[in-house]
């Protein structure tokens, strides 16, 4: 059993060194491992709070953003109101200028057809005076014997007057 009982002097020697090992890592290790490892606990603490922060800004500017969006589109509509009006109007405009030229239009239309009826009146009464002033002086230059020739002669001369008028007007 020798072997496998420690004798009593290896037990002190293995506690010394064991001893002397811990003041050494307790002295220059450990507290460069402890400092590093409350370094790295801060860091990712650290990292944690930024992420934090960063997924709080994140859903700040979602909710930004979101406003955003929503006022844009409701200029866009009042816009698009507005742009419907503004067509309207012009339209309408534009609808009520057509009508009053058109009234324009036509009242010239007619004062020009008034213009002509009256000239072509102007005309014919004066080819029906300048035929009465020829057929009065056909009837005055020849003596006429009877009524029935008379009566002949106007007839053909009123015939005349017809088919001249007709042949002016066309």
């Amino acid at each position: 059993m020798d072997l496998v009982t420690p004798e009593f002097s290896l037990v002190i020697w293995m506690t010394i060194t064991f001893g002397t090992l811990v003041f050494i890592l307790g002295k220059f290790a450990w507290k460069p491992i402890m400092k590093s490892l409350k370094e790295r606990e801060d860091t990712i603490e650290s990292a944690l709070k930024s992420a934090e922060e960063a997924k709080t800004q994140i859903a700040q500017m979602k909710s930004d953003n979101e406003a955003l969006l929503q006022q844009a589109r409701a200029e866009r509509e009042t816009i698009l109101k507005e742009a419907k009006q503004m067509k309207e109007q012009i339209i309408a405009e534009a609808k009520k200028s057509a009508e009053v030229e058109g009234a324009k239009l036509i009242e010239r239309a007619n004062q020009e057809i008034a213009k002509s009826k009256n000239a072509a009146i102007d005309e014919l009464k004066s080819q029906i005076a300048g035929f009465s002033i020829e057929l009065t002086e056909k009837l005055l230059n020849k003596e006429l014997a009877s009524n029935d020739e008379q009566k002949r002669l106007i007839d053909n001369h009123l015939k005349d007057i017809e088919v001249k008028q007709t042949a002016s007007l066309n």
